[in-house]
């Protein structure tokens, strides 16, 4: 049974899956009010509970306290509703890299009732336009620098109402930062419902049609108090600092969710290179991070040349499967463990780990408090232990796409069906196996081989493509691509660039086809269906 609701917009809790095709949620130790609002809980009532002066974020010059932030976002929160109009339940999308201006535009929506969709700066106008359709997003708050393609995806969504400039510099010189700073530096926050949606994530799963996931107010917050404290164990002197972009939950969580619920300290990076993140470490004494075993290959070589990182107390790894050369190497320089762990965006956040105390190589961990984990055979029988299977889990969060139609093949029998292979051992101990589709994990990113299909199928070269994930040593997989040309094209490395760079130009940018392989032909079923098991 859901909670009382703040929201005068009705959309998200319309668009909610039925209640027989929701998972179970286990709740047992996550108890809060009828009425949560995730943003004052972040902020304002951080103040409250003595942390004002603590400094809550770091990024792009500039160090920010608690108090300095609950005051940011309470401005912000006036404008988005005296001079936006933005009422309770409004969908709000925010365009950014990872700054601390996009933090407060997400707090600041939030706190004002609104539903938040978190998008990464490289997705282009069609993309864009896809969430704000499937979401029937009404307002934008876009970084300005990063305007042209929010202004091209307006001219295309009649949903969209306003598109409106922040300053994510911290010079305070657009649009939305001259609305807030007329206003007053305190709000009074939308008495959201606990079971209000706050935040949708768009996942574009393996055929590349988005899925946009509902998160509620206390969802955000039962994964912090939940893995973030059980695992691991965030006090306020911690300082974090990481590599996934804000717009994946995964990002959201480990750079914003998880310091701020604990008073801690987010250090914020636009450009999250791992030289970058290694400077950051070294000059402010980050104790976690958050980023793929790509970024900590990299620094481990940086301790070989000298560079200090022994500040670190966790380094989690997620986004892909951390392989135990990576874990061993990391144990031997440091003498921590490597923390291991999977999530998924529909469940917000992590749910296998490791611990501190309970860790093994190649291993992914056992479940976070509250949440339960099986393996099954496709019938949602157990299957014993030491064999591959599906993944099925459930806990205190779990999946509910807005209207959508896959809603029932994520679920079964109130278990979330991830759609990655597992083994569970003797041990209780669960072990990464593969993903069951043919999703593309390269660096930490998810890339759906359609998408990719559909980009270089738009090029008058291409005449057929299939595209799949080729083992790559340093980011796991690349995206590669089999090609077979039309009639006066000549292959070679000049139109394999050329298709690269038009690929760049069609969809974010780091879905590009790494390798290309021209071919005279694809390996297809006898109805036509390419085979890219043959080519794997």
């Amino acid at each position: 049974m859901l909670g009382p609701t703040a929201h005068t917009d009705s959309f998200t809790r319309d668009a909610l899956p039925p209640a027989e095709q929701w998972p179970e949620f286990r709740l047992d130790g996550f108890d809060y009010p009828d009425h949560l609002n995730a943003g004052v809980e972040l902020t304002d009532a951080m103040v409250t509970k003595g942390f004002g002066d603590h400094i809550a974020l770091i990024g792009n010059g500039r160090q920010r306290t608690y108090k300095e932030l609950a005051d940011w976002t309470n401005r912000l929160a006036h404008a988005l509703v005296s001079d936006l109009g933005v009422k309770p339940g409004n969908r709000v999308l925010i365009r950014s890299a990872n700054n601390p201006a996009m933090v407060a535009c997400w707090l600041a929506a939030t706190k004002a009732g609104a539903v938040v969709v978190n998008t990464m700066p490289m997705l282009r106008a069609a993309e864009l336009g896809k969430y704000v359709e499937t979401a029937q997003i009404q307002f934008a708050l876009c970084d300005t620098r990063l305007m042209d393609e929010m202004a091209a995806c307006a001219e295309q969504c009649d949903s969209l109402e306003r598109v409106v400039g922040f300053d994510g510099t911290s010079n305070h010189d657009a649009e939305l930062d001259r609305l807030a700073l007329e206003k007053p530096v305190s709000f009074d926050a939308v008495k959201t419902g606990r079971d209000d949606v706050a935040l949708l994530g768009f996942t574009s799963g393996s055929t590349g049609a988005p899925k946009a996931t509902m998160h509620f107010h206390r969802d955000l917050l039962i994964i912090a108090d939940g893995y973030a404290r059980e695992v691991l164990q965030v006090a306020p002197q911690d300082i974090f600092v990481g590599s996934p972009p804000l717009a994946f939950t995964f990002g959201l969580g480990g750079l914003a969710i998880f310091p701020l619920r604990f008073g801690a300290t987010a250090t914020l990076l636009e450009q999250a290179t791992p030289p970058k993140m290694i400077e950051i470490i070294e000059k402010y004494r980050a104790t976690v991070c958050f980023t793929a075993p790509t970024a900590y290959r990299v620094m481990l070589a940086a301790m070989e040349e000298g560079a200090d990182l022994s500040s670190l107390r966790a380094a989690v790894s997620a986004g892909e499967t951390l392989p135990k050369p990576v874990y061993e190497e990391w144990m031997a320089k440091t003498g921590k463990p490597m923390l291991d762990g999977i999530g998924a965006t529909e469940m917000l956040h992590i749910f296998i780990s490791n611990r501190f105390d309970d860790h093994r190589p190649a291993c992914t961990g056992k479940p976070v408090r509250g949440y339960d984990a099986k393996v099954v055979d496709d019938a949602g029988r157990d299957v014993p232990d030491g064999t591959v299977g599906r993944l099925a889990v459930r806990g205190p969060t779990g999946c509910r796409y807005l209207n959508d139609s896959r809603q029932s093949g994520y679920v079964a029998d109130g278990w979330n069906i991830t759609g990655d292979s597992f083994v569970r051992d003797a041990d209780g101990y669960f072990h990464f196996a593969a993903r069951n589709d043919d999703m593309i994990v390269s660096a930490g990113y998810n890339i759906a081989g359609p998408e990719v299909e559909a980009a270089l199928l738009s090029h008058e070269a291409v005449a057929e493509c299939a595209v799949i994930g080729a083992p790559d040593p340093e980011r796991g997989h690349i995206v590669q691509a089999h090609v077979v040309l039309t009639a006066g094209y000549d292959r070679g490395p000049d139109l394999a660039k050329v298709l690269q760079d038009h690929v760049k130009a069609t969809i974010a940018p780091y879905k590009y086809p790494r390798d290309i392989v021209f071919a005279e032909s694809l390996p297809k079923t006898q109805t036509g269906k390419i085979q890219r098991f043959r080519l794997r």
